[in-house]
């Protein structure tokens, strides 16, 4: 489970760097979303190995809280705003 440990450590320092280096403004919120997937699968490996399940709940929140603010993300970055939808835009005259 170590070893699993040092992979999970290294697939976030390499979706890091993707992050930084991505050509687009998408691939670059790709790369942070995938790096927020492995701390996921992180967080429950290494309250496994610590014999503490209750970092199990602490992971489930962080999917969501990832989850979440890439939509949030997305939501601004295609709107301007995140409080206005697709519903809100003004009809073209």
């Amino acid at each position: 489970m170590t070893i699993a440990a040092v992979a999970l450590l290294t697939a976030m320092l390499l979706t890091l760097l993707a992050a930084m280096r991505g050509p687009s403004l998408y691939d670059r919120l790709l790369a942070a979303n995938t790096f927020g997937t492995v701390t996921v699968l992180f967080i429950a490996v290494h309250g496994f190995l610590d014999g503490r399940p209750q970092f199990l709940d602490t992971a489930l929140v962080y999917a969501l809280m990832n989850f979440i603010g890439t939509l949030v993300v997305l939501k601004f970055f295609e709107y301007g705003d995140i409080g206005r939808g697709s519903a809100d835009e003004e009809p073209d005259l």
